[in-house]
């Protein structure tokens, strides 16, 4: 019976019930599933060397003869060692397994086969411990570049090899070609067929990069096609129009925007009176003042008749807003409103019962807002703050209750991320800047430090506080993983709680000394903030959950512990923490690291405040997972592209797809089929981000 792209994995040879359940674990069921998992790297095993010959620091193959039977020896309990000697015309070589009794049964002396390891040099001798082998002549596993695959355990990355093999074998004749042939001719592309077969087994490292071009051109084209229908679909919604003149809403301000804050309310209030959707983002650097941005939105919101739900990420965050938008927009009549998980009983009540009778025009919360029972009289806008931590969903599970027509929304972000990388993460949002920092504010003077300016450092610290300032220590750890930080510079990382006490009962015992981290408590990590946001703490121990947090203009010094181990952008938030308010503020880098490349990077941050500079530099460097840890802005995951290494492709990508998708909006034409069909597999796969 013919393979399939349909055939159960479980139906091929030495592939049963158990480790059908595991490749399961990796997404693998049918044999064209196995076409999709791609290798993460390769191993090239074509090249035979002479044990003479053989290179020590990288792993090789060589042709050998077992020179003798294959002998076990039990060291211990659950240890069992299998030696064998081979030998070539230019020395002999000493070859140990752990653990795999059966080679003693595999391997047969007088034979010859091909080693892959790394050969050692003893002398005149050579030694290899556990590498992969077969018998010469069969080039199975050698004498190719080899793939290596994600791999879960139970499975071998040869069984998994082998399987692909068959699926190359089988499975390409007929493979549907998603990219029409104008567009492969176009932009240099191979065809679908030759791009499957040398992404899992090249040829040679060129065809495999021509493989790998077509696949993340095609990954981030069908992307961003993707995006691109779903940004026309939300521009082509309905939406309310709002009137609301800039000019008439700086006149209520305190303070005169800057020329990058007007340009962002030009822009929201094409938006709000154009009788489409508004779907914008809003980035600016941290104190760039998007929150009058935003408050521009909410009073012409307020204005129409219509109320305004502005999301926040954490509870403390939201009373920030809260108390900012009161001082803006009280004084114009807007009303302003609470909504977090802290406010129950009576007073959630009656608060539930004013939004739903229309006498809030504001309400600010976190996920509360959008939660079971909070209804609305008449959305019209939606504001989420730090939009990637709150991922998509949730912003459509807010925009629902809008009712009949969806509200407009507005995303405010002060995570700085390089223009081409946002087109994809907002790739249906359009995108304003705010590119300068309101005029007075100081600019945070940043310092590099090793490990033996630290006693200056607490000096400088009690002189801060002494001068009535509050201070932050960042820490990369919450608990010790090692040896306490007196074993040494740089023998472990800072950890905060251990940290904290250390600082608390030795250093600074005069000094009132809090600590907050991730795996607090929300409502105790809400608490400790508090009571650094009240001045009742001098000095606030922390891991990251500070980078996005309170306001407290009374904090001067940021002191970030081993700052190698943190991103660009991620020390450039935290630095972002202070410097917001009327005192001269400073940021300290402590690194034991003796890395020329680590000290340079913290140089570059030494030397700029541009937050979308050092987001330039940290993709380059590090790639993207940086702005957004763990998939949290909410994409799908890719499986060949990689935004770094990429980014030129990503550009040409992103172009073809807008032309193609403003020639044929609905991907209606015959040639269009293919791609239609990915594009919808795309977004049923990923409902959540395209809803």
């Amino acid at each position: 019976m013919p393979l399939t792209r349909d055939t159960p994995l479980t139906g091929l040879p030495g592939v049963g019930p158990a480790r059908g359940k595991k490749l399961e674990k990796l997404g693998l069921r049918a044999l064209g599933d196995v076409l999709d998992h791609l290798p993460q790297r390769y191993e090239d095993r074509r090249e035979q060397y002479a044990l003479g010959d053989a290179p020590v620091d990288r792993p090789c193959c060589v042709s050998a003869v077992v020179a003798e039977t294959p002998r076990v020896s039990y060291v211990r309990r659950g240890l069992s060692l299998v030696k064998i000697k081979a030998v070539d015309s230019t020395g002999t070589v000493h070859i140990t397994f752990f653990n795999q009794d059966y080679i003693r049964e595999a391997v047969r002396r007088g034979e010859s086969y091909i080693f892959f390891g790394v050969v050692e040099r003893q002398g005149n001798l050579f030694a290899m411990t556990n590498p992969v082998f077969e018998r010469e002549g069969t080039a199975r596993t050698t004498g190719l570049i080899m793939p290596v695959y994600p791999l879960t355990a139970g499975i071998s990355n040869n069984l998994l090899a082998g399987i692909a093999r068959r699926a190359v074998d089988e499975c390409l004749d007929g493979l549907p070609e998603v990219l029409p042939a104008r567009l492969r001719k176009e932009h240099r592309l191979c065809q679908t067929q030759f791009a499957r077969k040398n992404i899992h087994f090249p040829d040679d490292f060129e065809a495999l990069a021509i493989a790998r071009r077509r696949l993340v051109f095609e990954e981030l084209f069908v992307l961003t096609c993707g995006l691109a229908q779903l940004k026309d679909r939300r521009s082509a919604g309905e939406g309310r129009p709002v009137e609301g003149s800039p000019e008439d809403f700086a006149a209520l301000l305190p303070f005169a925007p800057t020329t990058a804050q007007r340009r962002a309310m030009d822009d929201m209030a094409a938006d709000l009176r154009s009788g489409r959707a508004m779907n914008r983002l809003v980035q600016g650097d941290v104190g760039s003042g998007k929150t009058a941005v935003a408050a521009f939105g909410a009073w012409a919101a307020a204005k129409n008749g219509l109320q305004c739900a502005l999301m926040a990420p954490t509870e403390l965050l939201a009373e920030q807003h809260a108390r900012t938008m009161e001082a803006l927009l009280s004084p114009a009549g807007v009303r302003v409103a609470l909504l977090t998980g802290s406010v129950k009983g009576r007073e959630k009540k009656a608060l539930l019962s004013a939004l739903e009778a229309g006498e809030i025009d504001l309400v600010v919360g976190t996920h509360a807002l959008f939660s079971q029972g909070v209804e609305y009289k008449d959305l019209g806008l939606v504001i989420a703050d730090e939009q990637h931590r709150f991922g998509v969903a949730q912003r459509s599970a807010l925009a629902e209750k809008g009712g009949a027509v969806p509200p407009h929304i507005l995303v405010m972000s002060a995570t700085p991320i390089p223009r081409t990388l946002a087109l994809i993460i907002y790739g249906d949002l359009d995108v304003s800047v705010i590119d300068e920092l309101p005029p007075g504010r100081f600019p945070v003077t940043t310092l590099l430090v090793g490990e033996d300016k630290r006693a200056r450092m607490y000096g400088f610290v009690r002189k801060q506080v002494g001068e009535g300032r509050q201070v932050y220590i960042v820490c990369p750890a919450v608990e010790e993983n090692g040896g306490g930080w007196e074993d040494g510079p740089g023998m472990d990382l800072k950890a905060v709680t251990a940290y904290a006490a250390q600082l608390r009962e030795r250093v600074f015992p005069e000094l009132r000394v809090g600590f907050v981290h991730g795996r607090l408590k929300a409502r105790e990590k809400e608490d400790v903030m508090s009571a650094f946001h009240r001045g009742e703490l001098d000095i606030l121990v922390s891991t990251t959950v500070i980078e996005v947090g309170v306001d407290v203009p009374n904090a001067s010094l940021m002191i970030v512990e081993n700052a190698e181990r943190f991103g660009l952008s991620q020390l450039h938030q935290l630095r972002g923490r202070v410097g917001r308010g009327k005192h001269q503020s400073w940021c300290v880098l402590v690194t034991a690291s003796r890395s020329e490349t680590a000290r340079e990077r913290l140089k570059a941050l030494c030397a700029t405040g541009d937050g979308f500079q050092i987001a330039e530099e940290d993709l380059r460097l590090r790639g993207p997972g940086d702005f957004f840890g763990k998939r949290q802005h909410g994409l799908p995951q890719l499986k060949v592209a990689d935004f770094a290494a990429d980014m030129e492709l990503l550009k040409e990508a992103r172009q073809a797809a807008q032309e193609l998708i403003a020639a044929d909006p609905e991907l209606k034409k015959p040639s269009h089929r293919l791609l239609k069909k990915k594009v919808r597999e795309l977004f049923d796969e990923n409902a959540e981000l395209f809803n």
